[in-house]
């Protein structure tokens, strides 16, 4: 108990000590780096000491808004020179850790002398962000092509363009002790269920880390289950996709220095629904909806299947097909299992390969090493052709995902089923993927079934999900995200097609 005392006394001095540093100290200890300038500039009746981070402040607002103005008048009080600022957003504090945060994100520094415990803080912070640009992971042909950028004031405008509405809500908040990220909450006040905003906020509030440089780690940091490989947010870099999201009833998190937007709770299936669904024909968009999920089903078991019926299960084979399987096998050395990692980490290779290299570069060696690697097994007797189909198209398969990082999680199922398919055949596979369905029953998304509407069962929310039906029949919001506001319009109205001369 007294080891106790003795810390929380020691921790309360500490803050203590902390919060009775003064402005001027604080000036002192910045202008130990160099990119930081302090000096007195002339006025109209004397000088004023003007202190600000140069790489932070936008050169034209402080020698053509700024500085000018204070040439104008006589200042002789602190109130005069607040006078002679003309800036919305300038505030006068005493509060050297306010001062601090401010002057760190682009703010000059203004007062009558040096040493003075009071400064007024300007805005001047430079701007520099790439233009608006075409959406590059989630690229639609039909539909808005914007993307998010890397600036958050940007991509709120983005979303509030779409939602030009006063129930759009923004909490703003900050994260890591050394990068201070600012990070925005968007819901829909009368649509959101609140305890998802709040679990959202206090997750974030949680987060003890030193640097947080993209929502990655956000999504790492605030998941329910941070040991699973399956993705608990969705991450989008389309404003479109997160306004209908929010008016869905979801949470949106955006980051500034981050390009992608955060979405949450989501399910498990949503991770096949590509946003350009939406702009198509009802049966077009299930049509594309039910032959992602067969190939990503495709993708995850074809290749375990072939090395366990091939090393267990001879009697499966049709009796048309086994001549083929053994013309082809018949100059490789190796069991199916063998043959089958080889493949399989080859094309792990050439697409970790493509990816790193520069765009044109990656490219050829995708194509042109996987036709000259492939041919050169085939001849050299490493591997079947039977298998290189199998395995092409399994890679293949696992590309129709919409969301880049669930592609991850299926390329990497493979390699345990592939295993269990080796020691126990096709009782391996349905073991291990037993233990896969167990793992995303117990999963959740804010609190949320991650499997849903699958388990629990909800019918009414598949109008949305392996299918998606005509935006008439969706008049009500999915019941996963327990809004306030169920119903999103009066489904009898939308019924009614009149034309105009009936």
């Amino acid at each position: 108990m007294i080891w106790k005392w003795l810390k929380r006394s020691w921790k309360s001095s500490d803050d203590k000590a902390h919060s009775t540093v003064t402005i001027p100290e604080m000036l002192d200890q910045l202008a130990e780096s160099n990119d930081f300038l302090a000096y007195n500039a002339h006025t109209n009746n004397g000088t004023v000491y003007l202190s600000y981070s140069n790489p932070l402040v936008d050169a034209d607002i402080l020698h053509n808004h700024l500085l000018p103005q204070l040439v104008k008048y006589d200042i002789n009080s602190i109130e005069d020179l607040s006078k002679a600022i003309p800036f919305e957003q300038k505030s006068m504090t005493m509060d050297a850790e306010e001062a601090e945060k401010k002057i760190m994100n682009g703010f000059v520094s203004v007062q009558l002398q040096k040493g003075d415990h009071q400064t007024i803080l300007v805005p001047a912070g430079l701007s520099r962000a790439r233009q608006v640009a075409t959406a590059e992971v989630e690229f639609s042909v039909l539909g808005p092509k914007e993307a998010f950028l890397e600036a958050l004031d940007t991509n709120l405008n983005l979303v509030r363009k779409r939602l030009p509405v006063h129930e759009l809500k923004v909490d703003e908040l900050s994260s890591g002790r050394l990068t201070k990220t600012r990070i925005a909450v968007l819901s829909m006040e009368g649509i959101t269920n609140k305890e998802n905003v709040d679990t959202v906020k206090q997750r974030l509030n949680e987060i003890d880390f030193d640097q947080i440089n993209d929502s990655s780690f956000l999504a790492q940091m605030m998941a329910d289950n941070s040991n699973s490989i399956f993705p608990q947010f969705i991450d989008t870099e389309r404003p479109d996709r997160v306004a209908s999201a929010l008016a869905e009833g979801k949470v949106a998190i955006l980051m500034d220095g981050s390009p992608m937007a955060l979405l949450a709770p989501t399910t498990l299936l949503e991770f096949f629904v590509a946003f350009e669904d939406y702009f198509l024909n009802w049966i077009i968009a299930t049509s594309f909806r039910v032959i992602r999920v067969c190939s990503v089903l495709f993708s995850i078991f074809a290749t375990p299947l072939y090395v366990a019926i091939l090393t267990f299960h001879y009697e499966m084979i049709p009796r048309d097909l086994m001549p083929t399987l053994i013309t082809t096998r018949r100059e490789v050395p190796f069991p199916p299992i063998i043959e089958a990692l080889f493949l399989e980490l080859t094309i792990e290779l050439l697409r970790e390969a493509g990816a790193r290299l520069p765009t044109k570069v990656g490219q050829t060696i995708g194509i042109v090493g996987g036709i000259v690697i492939g041919t050169a097994a085939v001849e050299a007797g490493l591997t079947s052709n039977v298998l290189l189909i199998i395995v092409a198209l399994a890679a293949l398969s696992s590309f129709t995902t919409p969301v880049y990082k669930m592609s991850n999680t299926i390329r990497l199922l493979r390699f345990p089923l592939l295993l269990a398919a080796q020691f126990w055949g096709l009782i391996g596979i349905v073991i291990c993927g037993t233990l896969i369905w167990t793992h995303l029953l117990r999963l959740t998304s804010l609190g949320r079934p991650y499997l849903e509407p699958l388990f629990p069962l909800r019918l009414s929310d598949f109008k949305d999900t392996l299918v998606r039906l005509p935006f008439s029949k969706q008049s009500l919001r999915p019941i996963q995200m327990q809004t306030e506001k169920i119903e999103r319009f009066k489904r009898k109205r939308a019924a009614k097609k009149k034309d105009i001369d009936e």
